[in-house]
């Protein structure tokens, strides 16, 4: 490793297919087949697709028209929230049993720092396959996990043994794996980078590791210096088991797209309640009030003022709103509309770490 930072233990448990399996385990007229959750209506979107959808091509955030096409056999499932909330907190219960240093990513996602854990046991795998066990036996539902020495790693291990598996990159691993590694399996490097990074031959991380900090900052702006770190095993950022919500928002897609001003002002209206309920869980305002305009054509914009004072209330921030609306007036139909408050005024806490050097 090319760094004096401390060794720490980290795991990325990542629960396979979360959704779907939940529906599949509660109807087993759905084992076996290809569902995916949400996306039914015309203008639905998949929030998840079993493995067997996913074989034909479905995935997340993906138009239920589109996922229809590539699986003409495709069984839509109607989301349950509610439900899938108490289950991720039940794994959540578990998770606390070996460490507090739980970092939730979403409701099926968390990274865990073990490098001290409340049951004293030596082994970070030996650790995660006892909460994958865990989590298999009170819930009927599978998880993967990576484990390593940082979170970025933790995260690209997790999904090498999917589903149902895990994947360790020790000290020594590291550097040989992220240097082998398909330049698009790199977490934080999306489609249109990995597309980028091969028009100038980059392919895997060692093809990344060839480049200059210098270059990559030139090339790709300030991801550059992250690229430049990751790539050598580089990511300091610590498990934090309060993250700091950094904005609350909401937005609703049209089963028809829309045209008058009024209608945008009425749906944006009900949103604005929901944002204010939302705000008022938190006990967070925000200063900085944002609309989100997606158009027929699936152009997005987003136009923001920021305030001087901190808001949570629907009266206090809808006029914002409706200045940013009207100023100027969407000049074509609009397919979705949303609202966000951030800037907020919440402070983050770090948890301290002392070095060890424990076996994983």
């Amino acid at each position: 490793m090319e760094t004096e930072e401390p060794i720490r233990k980290i795991i990325h448990v990542d629960m396979d297919a979360f959704y779907a399996s939940v529906e599949q385990r509660d109807n087993p007229e759905l084992r076996g087949k290809p569902i995916a959750v949400g996306g039914g209506m015309d203008r639905g979107v998949v929030s998840a697709a079993s493995y067997e959808a996913r074989k034909y091509g479905v995935r997340s955030a993906m138009a239920g028209k589109i996922a229809k096409q590539l699986c003409p056999h495709l069984i839509f499932v109607k989301s349950n929230f509610d439900k899938y909330i108490a289950v991720s907190k039940k794994i959540r219960e578990i998770f606390y049993e070996y460490t507090d240093l739980v970092e939730p990513l979403s409701l099926d996602e968390a990274y865990l720092d073990v490098t001290h854990n409340k049951k004293n046991l030596p082994s970070a795998t030996l650790i995660a396959q006892e909460i994958r066990q865990r989590i298999f036996e009170e819930t009927q539902l599978t998880a993967s996990a990576g484990i390593s020495v940082n979170k970025f790693i933790a995260k690209v291990a997790s999904d090498v043994n999917k589903p149902n598996g895990q994947m360790l990159i020790g000290p020594k691993e590291v550097i040989g794996f992220l240097e082998q590694l398909p330049i698009e399996k790199f977490h934080g490097i999306g489609k249109v980078t990995a597309q980028k990074m091969k028009k100038y031959g980059i392919h895997t991380g060692y093809d990344l590791k060839q480049k200059e900090q210098a270059w990559l900052s030139k090339y790709f702006g300030k991801s550059g210096l992250y690229y430049y770190n990751i790539v050598r095993g580089i990511h300091n950022s610590e498990v934090k088991p309060n993250r700091i919500r950094k904005s609350v928002g909401a937005e609703r897609t049209f089963f028809e797209d829309i045209t008058k001003i009024e209608e945008m002002v009425a749906f944006l209206e009900k949103i604005g309640t929901r944002i204010e309920e939302r705000m008022e869980k938190s006990k967070d305002g925000g200063r900085t009030i944002t609309l989100k305009i997606k158009y027929h054509d699936f152009e997005v914009h987003t136009r923001s003022k920021t305030i001087e004072e901190y808001v949570k209330k629907k009266r206090d921030f809808m006029p914002v709103i409706k200045e940013l609306l009207y100023n100027p007036k969407p000049e074509k139909a609009v397919r979705l509309l949303g609202i966000s408050l951030s800037n907020l005024n919440n402070n983050e806490k770090k948890p301290k770490y002392i070095q060890l050097t424990l076996d994983f």
